[in-house]
């Protein structure tokens, strides 16, 4: 395994696995067994760095969500894990009623929510203090002001680590963390989106997202990281759930001129390195220069023995240009 540090502050900054693994659909779709064999595996390998949600999974039985929480604490407690683990979690998305959603019906980003968001999932997780803590989606009811005074609280009291966005607009992240800075406050230093190698079209209207996508990592994104080095990319869904090698799974924000050349270039590389499609992709995040960390959820230890592998897969600066080119 190898690893990066996250953040930047000496008190809060973590050093962790260049590979995250994701945990949404651990303790719901993905039964405890497998979930504690894949946990086991992905630590035994070397890996630090887990991802959940408060609101994980709440689509699959219509409740509120918490299972991946509560599967992780388990977990946790029956294996002796410390806070040599960083276990991610989000809040604001977390629909506040069975049978409802964060589109109609979200816990937002207040102040008294973030407490006691924050408060259940330490208690779920079963730890002290949460290493990194994300606002999911954007809270346009709730002025930044509140958003930013409410995590940096959390980080004061120590119950908090370190703060992230994700699913945000880049010109909101930017705002918040200038008024973090402006007040000497905590801001937000690790960045979740959507980000692969394919390059989805971003201005088709989505239920949340009416002028078009904010969930993934585009151009503005990505350029505010080539401008902030002190900020990390954490890209999820970054095998796009196994459309790689199931094109029948390819969303439909995919399915544009752009998406022929690159998967030809692609395959070449695959062809070229004996790996296989979805190990070229994590490689190609993964020894890119901006300093992104690919979150990889999967559903059984086969899958994640695929991902491992590619930490060690080194492309050549020719094969990564080739894969950057092609459009």
């Amino acid at each position: 395994m190898k690893y990066r540090t996250i953040g930047t502050d000496p008190r809060t900054r973590r050093e962790v696995s260049v590979l995250a693994l994701g945990a949404m659909l651990f303790g719901s779709v993905t039964d405890e067994k497998t979930s504690f064999a894949v946990l086991d595996r992905y630590v035994e390998a070397g890996g630090t760095f887990i991802d959940t949600s408060d609101n994980y999974a709440f689509w699959t039985d219509g409740g509120q969500g918490g299972q991946s929480e509560e599967l992780l604490g388990r977990w946790r407690r029956s294996r002796g894990i410390g806070d040599e683990i960083v276990i991610a979690t989000k809040l604001g998305a977390r629909p506040l009623a069975p049978g409802t959603s964060y589109l109609d019906n979200r816990e937002g980003l207040s102040a008294k929510v973030l407490r006691e968001s924050a408060e259940r999932s330490r208690e779920r997780l079963g730890v002290e203090k949460l290493g990194l803590l994300y606002a999911h989606i954007e809270d346009h009811k709730v002025p930044l002001q509140e958003t930013v005074e409410g995590f940096a609280a959390l980080v004061a009291e120590g119950t908090v680590g370190l703060l992230g966005a994700s699913n945000h607009a880049t010109w909101r992240v930017e705002r918040a963390r200038a008024l973090a800075a402006a007040a000497g406050l905590p801001g937000y230093e690790v960045l979740q989106y959507a980000h692969t190698l394919l390059r989805p079209r971003t201005d088709v209207p989505e239920d949340l997202f009416p002028d078009g996508s904010l969930g993934h990592a585009g151009p503005d994104l990505l350029s505010y990281l080539r401008a902030e080095p002190g900020l990390t990319l954490v890209a999820y869904s970054p095998l796009l759930k196994g459309a790689y090698t199931r094109p029948e799974r390819l969303p439909a924000d995919f399915d544009h001129p752009g998406t022929p050349p690159r998967l030809a270039a692609l395959r070449e590389v695959a062809r070229e390195t004996g790996a296989t499609l979805n190990q070229v992709v994590l490689a190609w995040q993964l020894g890119g220069e901006l300093p992104i960390i690919p979150l990889a959820g999967v559903s059984s230890v086969a899958q994640l023995e695929e991902n491992l592998a590619a930490v060690d897969l080194d492309l050549t600066a020719e094969q990564r240009a080739r894969l950057d080119a092609a459009h």
